[in-house]
């Protein structure tokens, strides 16, 4: 017979989190916000119904599985050769100088140098999911901010396992210490080999075969399984579910199934992570953030401000423009999953005190709710790919064109550096920038195409081009639809909606299918593009 009690727990939290979500989106907040309010609402520390603990945490227990398996399936030798420094050498300096902050913190707020240590971890790992809602409300996944900043999300991610694998057994002394960190990496290293020499060949096997049969319901259980499966397998010897299910994810990653792999294991993932969340806020105890109250205050300082700048730092030493580097330390600026992850296996293995959980637990919820409204607040920058071609005179005299020849402008520097040793004439720089644009020979240009997809960038660009040189020809891009009305009153002589754009050429496929051709065709189309691009007569 079913357990009442669990469904119960079940229902209640999956009923607060959809409210709790709803409500922090209404607020213009990360629904993760909601998720851990909605955990304080039901959890032991406050008035009311509680739901049970030790339920909400199994299930939490699957999001943390199936967010590490989406997560290692998602990755690939390519992709990780993809992300180069950025990911390597900005996410390697960016953990590293965050966490020298715990050791600094650490005499202040009265804990050990090992305690000081495993806090400046803790503080290093930014949360993935908030991140990416947050770029993506903004608009902002495709900018040039968005990928540093997802670049550097990426080597966290990786680096989790390590710290998960290793800090918990870092607290022991001498020849214990050794012995356990050499059980740790040799259990490691033999569940990484085992699962590549069998996984590598099973799982293609194993999932060609369920595929074989076109029955989704089968497909989905042997991912399931998968995950699951390789998870205990770690925990069984001593790892960490989050290791056992990254390592599977992998194994995944490489094979031609991944892409129908991660469409089965995302929705699985939100559904379950967002009861992670529910759990992590169930172990909020708000007289803990009241009577901690002075050093919650000095962690989320350090990670507002030591943390963003910080990124701010190694980002601007890679190369890149100033305002990317300080929204992408704006866009890691909070604390999220791993760590919750992370504090939990240091308290489970006594290598830490509860008292560090709480205090992260704590700052993640004030640094979730306070970095959104610093990234709002933020300037607003132009995006990553941001080809500008204009066609006019000669580009600083050197091309060797005459009167047609193309220049671009690239606000990424490696691509723009790239281009330039290819032959093509370009000028790194932000197109929203008047001195930028007068440097393209933007006065003498004839046209100019505004690619960016970001509405608010490509207006400010097509109000600039238009102050600069009142006869030139703008042709912008509009994301969406809405946008193409906003564009034209911006200055753009002809807007491009790409959506529309595949839509009509749909239609005209599909007429031409059914016999419509000639003038009969060409007048549909036209009349359909007047519709759509034309402003409404008052």
């Amino acid at each position: 017979m079913t357990d009442p009690g669990l469904l119960l727990d079940l229902v209640a939290a999956v009923l607060v989190a959809f409210a709790g979500g709803a409500l922090a989106q209404r607020l213009g907040l990360p629904v993760v916000v909601g998720y851990l309010l909605a955990g304080v609402a039901i959890g032991p520390f406050t008035p009311g119904f509680h739901a049970n603990q030790h339920s909400i945490d199994t299930l939490a227990e699957i999001g943390v599985t199936f967010l590490m398996f989406a997560i290692g399936a998602e990755f690939s030798r390519a992709e990780l050769r993809r992300l180069g420094r950025v990911g390597l050498l900005g996410g390697l300096g960016q953990i590293v100088a965050t966490a020298a902050i715990g050791p600094a913190l650490a005499p202040a707020l009265g804990f050990t140098p090992f305690q000081g240590v495993f806090l400046g971890a803790l503080l290093a790992l930014s949360s993935t999911v908030v991140a990416l809602k947050l770029l993506g409300a903004r608009g902002e996944l495709g900018s040039l901010h968005g990928h540093v900043a997802l670049g550097i999300l990426v080597a966290q991610d990786l680096a989790a396992i390590p710290l998960v694998v290793v800090l918990p057994h870092a607290g022991a002394s001498g020849g214990q210490l050794a012995a356990d960190l050499l059980r740790a990496g040799a259990e490691a290293a033999a569940l990484v080999v085992g699962a590549y020499l069998i996984g590598a060949r099973a799982v293609p096997w194993l999932l060609g075969h369920v595929a074989i049969q076109r029955t989704r319901e089968l497909f989905l259980l042997g991912v399931v399984g998968l995950a699951l499966g390789t998870a205990l397998a770690a925990q069984a010897i001593g790892l960490s579910l989050a290791f056992g299910a990254f390592l599977a994810g992998l194994v995944v990653a490489e094979s031609e199934f991944r892409a129908q792999v991660i469409a089965e294991a995302v929705p699985l993932r939100d559904l379950f992570t967002s009861l992670f969340f529910v759990s992590v806020g169930m172990l909020i105890d708000p007289r803990t953030l009241l009577d901690q109250a002075g050093t919650v205050a000095v962690l989320t300082a350090a990670v507002l401000v030591g943390k963003t700048l910080v990124v701010t730092v190694v980002v601007l030493l890679l190369g890149f423009p100033g305002r990317v580097a300080v929204l992408a330390g704006l866009s890691l600026a909070q604390v999220g999953e791993l760590s919750f992850v992370l504090a939990q296996v240091g308290v489970a293995s006594g290598a830490v005190p509860r008292l560090l959980l709480d205090l992260t637990l704590d700052t993640s919820l004030t640094t979730i709710v306070l970095a959104p409204l610093l990234l709002r607040a933020a300037p607003p920058i132009l995006w990553a790919a941001r080809h500008l071609p204009l066609v006019g005179r000669r580009f600083d005299g050197d091309t060797g064109a005459d009167d047609d020849a193309a220049a671009g402008l690239e606000y990424h520097p490696d691509v723009a550096r790239r281009l330039r040793e290819e032959g093509l004439p370009v000028v790194w720089g932000d197109a929203a920038n008047p001195a930028v644009l007068d440097r393209a020979a933007l006065p003498e240009a004839r046209l100019l195409a505004a690619l960016v997809p970001d509405v608010a960038d490509a207006e400010r660009i097509v109000r600039g081009a238009r102050a600069l040189n009142p006869r030139i020809h703008i042709v912008a891009r509009a994301q969406r639809g809405e946008d193409v009305a906003r564009l034209r009153r911006a200055g753009a002589a002809v807007v491009v909606q790409p959506e529309f754009e595949a839509g009509v050429e749909v239609i005209r496929h599909t007429l031409q299918r059914y016999g419509v051709v000639g003038m009969e065709l060409s007048h549909l189309i036209a009349g359909r593009r007047r519709a759509f691009y034309e402003p409404p007569s008052d």
